[in-house]
């Protein structure tokens, strides 16, 4: 395993982080009729991440494991799991992710970044994680409704408190993270250490604008939906017919935020990635992981991809991307596919 710096702090972690957003599951549902998690399985995998050098855990006080969106009957599942997860390793070895603001409960202050729900859910992510403290606290998108100086004076006192020991932002606007860090400066609070952004191949957004930031402020990204839900593993195209194929009973069948993935353009960058992985005895997820990680030095910045699995395969598979190194020849060609008409 490869560690890297946690951004500006000498906290190391490992070159991947492992995410909960979507755990394993089982075929019964509940009361509610709704997948249950597969927790036997999920702790399996996440102790055999944890074997292999992988000390950063990511999840969210929102995330379930098997459910999208997310009801307040399930909210809260997945930082259990990741507590029993952490009752089998000595917990002073893993960096903690986890994250606030999205809706907990159905009154007015169930939700945002007010120093209330701030300072209520840090306890009760606690609870669920079953650990005195989190290393790393996101908030995990914006609050229009709360001064920043007051939701970062909140993250501060938690620091203080000893209950985080970072902080962090996921899904803010760049000129919103330029505020904060400001803000921080200009009153001697702690700054962000982290930004999470989607960050794969096929979405490139943030190297606009918020690589540029973190590079300023010295923050690490943590890149989530490296694979683009599961397309740049390959699963989505007939490479013999070079076309999209989407069995009937996938979820890119129901899932708009898939079907966006489906065109033209990136159907080309998928053909391209395949003859790459072909030519160095790789899968296309390893080619795909191994672009995110050859970006750092490209970019002058941190990434840490977040992996999701559900299944050892995968797992064993995401982290032999560590062994694939590709070329600027690499690089180029898949540069070309993306601009190609």
């Amino acid at each position: 395993m490869q560690y890297v710096k946690l951004g500006w702090s000498g906290v190391k972690v490992s070159q991947f982080c492992l995410g909960t957003w979507y755990l394993p599951r089982l075929d019964s549902v509940d009361e509610f009729g709704v997948r249950r998690v597969d927790v036997d399985t999920a702790v399996k995998v996440m102790r055999k991440a944890y074997d292999e050098g992988v000390n950063c855990i990511d999840t969210a006080n929102r995330y379930h494991g098997a459910m999208a969106p997310v009801d307040l009957n399930h909210v809260g599942n997945a930082e259990r799991v990741v507590g029993q997860f952490l009752k089998t390793v000595d917990r002073e070895s893993v960096v903690l992710a986890t994250k606030v603001r999205g809706q907990m409960a159905p009154w007015p202050n169930g939700e945002g970044l007010s120093r209330k729900h701030i300072r209520w859910q840090i306890r009760e992510s606690l609870k669920r994680l079953g650990t005195s403290y989190v290393d790393l606290y996101q908030i995990h998108w914006p609050d229009p409704d709360t001064p920043k100086i007051e939701t970062l004076r909140a993250l501060n006192e938690l620091i203080e408190w000893g209950l985080v020991n970072y902080i962090g932002e996921s899904n803010h606007p760049a000129h919103d993270i330029v505020e904060f860090m400001e803000l921080a400066e200009r009153h001697n609070l702690e700054p962000f250490t982290t930004m999470q952004e989607i960050y794969n191949i096929l979405v490139r957004d943030i190297e606009r604008d918020k690589i540029p930031v973190a590079k300023r402020y010295g923050m690490a990204i943590l890149a989530y939906s490296p694979l683009a839900q599961g397309v740049l593993t390959g699963k989505y195209v007939d490479f013999n017919n070079r076309k999209w194929s989407t069995p009937s009973d996938s979820r890119a069948v129901i899932s708009s935020g898939l079907q966006g993935y489906f065109n033209d353009r990136n159907l080309r960058v998928l053909l391209e990635l395949n003859e790459i992985a072909k030519s160095k005895g790789a899968t296309l997820s390893q080619v795909s992981l191994a672009w995110l990680i050859g970006m750092q030095e490209r970019l002058g910045v941190t990434i840490i991809p977040i992996i999701g699995v559900t299944r050892m395969e995968q797992l064993e598979d995401n982290l032999g991307s560590l062994n694939v190194k590709l070329s600027q020849d690499d690089f180029n060609r898949i540069e070309e596919a993306l601009k190609a008409q």
